[in-house]
C-alpha cells in the first residue's frame, strides 16, 4: 500500500466547539472548510503544510440527515459519548494515488464514495456502518481525484506537525508559532 499523510481528523459535537478546542490548544486560527452533502457533516481546515492539514469534522445541523451511517462513527453512542466529553483528534487520513489498488492489501472491507466539496473531488473508503476502520489501527484512505488538495488555498498559520502517533488513540505534536503543543 503506497500512501501518505493526508490529513488528521479532529471530532467534536458542533463544528464551533472544535474549532475553538483546536484554536486554544495550538494558538492558530482554523479556516472555514465546507459541508459535505452525503454525509450531513461539515469541516474547518488548518494547513501542516504543503498537502497536509488538520480537520476539525462535527455533524451539520442544518443538513439532512443522510441515508447512510456518517463516516468516522459520528452516528454511533460510543463517538457520542467521547465527543460529550469534549472534542478530540480520532483518526487519520493516508492519501494514494490509486485507492482501487490500495485497498487489495486492505485488512477491512469498505465502500469506495466519490464526494465533491466545492472545486474539491475526492475518493474515500468507508465501512458500510460508518465506523472507523478496523476500530483505528488502519488509516482511511483517500484519492483526491480533481481539483487542488484542500492545503492549495489554506493560509499559512504557521503550524507544522512534528511527530504524529497512529492507532486508536492518536496523538500528534506540532510546532506553532507559540511552540511545541501536542493534541492527545
Amino acid at each position: 500500500m503506497d500512501t501518505e499523510l493526508d490529513h488528521l481528523v479532529v471530532a467534536a459535537r458542533t463544528l464551533e466547539e472544535g474549532a475553538a478546542w483546536v484554536e486554544e490548544r495550538l494558538g492558530v486560527s482554523m479556516s472555514p472548510g465546507g459541508r459535505h452533502a452525503l454525509m450531513g457533516t461539515h469541516n474547518r481546515l488548518l494547513s501542516l503544510g504543503p498537502e497536509r492539514f488538520l480537520e476539525v469534522l462535527a455533524i451539520d445541523p442544518e443538513a439532512p440527515a443522510p441515508a447512510r451511517p456518517r463516516w468516522f462513527a459520528l452516528d454511533s453512542q460510543a463517538m457520542g459519548e467521547r465527543l460529550a466529553r469534549g472534542p478530540a483528534l480520532i483518526h487519520w487520513v493516508e492519501r494514494t494515488a490509486d485507492i482501487e489498488r490500495s485497498l487489495l492489501d486492505y485488512p477491512e472491507e469498505v465502500e469506495v464514495l466519490d464526494l465533491v466539496r466545492g472545486e474539491h473531488r475526492w475518493r474515500i473508503g468507508v465501512p458500510r456502518d460508518g465506523r472507523i476502520p478496523c476500530e483505528g489501527r488502519v488509516p482511511t484512505l483517500i484519492q483526491w481525484t480533481a481539483g487542488p488538495h484542500p492545503c492549495a488555498k489554506l493560509p499559512d498559520a504557521g503550524c507544522t506537525l512534528d511527530a504524529f502517533r497512529a492507532g486508536p488513540d492518536p496523538s500528534a505534536t506540532f510546532t506553532t508559532p507559540g511552540g511545541k503543543r501536542t493534541l492527545p
